[in-house]
């Protein structure tokens, strides 16, 4: 049990720091007026291209963090669904065989 509440919050927090990522897409440049400065822009936006795609990979490999960690909690979920149904269906075997027992049958 505690293993499952330990790994839904290392999810949270995954995804909660791709969450953080995503404000960092945003333009950052402030808008200036003059002409000379249009072709310095150019050069900068060339330099930030490399950093938005390398920001876009990073949240691209936060959300399939995020989304490896959900796939994997689901199937834990489904393996302790299912040990359980099966002891309670070895539970009421041993019940019935006990009560033979008891009977003498």
């Amino acid at each position: 049990m505690s293993k499952i509440k330990s790994l839904r919050y290392l999810g949270f927090l995954s995804l909660s720091f791709a969450l953080v990522l995503v404000p960092g897409l945003a333009d950052k440049s402030s808008p200036s007026g003059s002409a000379p400065n249009e072709g310095r822009k150019a050069v900068k936006s060339m330099g930030s291209s490399s950093t938005q795609v390398l920001e876009i990979i990073i949240i691209c490999i936060g959300v399939l963090g995020a989304v490896a960690i959900s796939v994997l909690l689901f199937k834990l979920w489904q393996r302790k669904k299912r040990e359980e149904r099966q002891a309670r269906l070895l539970k009421l075997f041993e019940e019935d065989d006990q009560l033979e027992q008891e009977l003498g049958i």
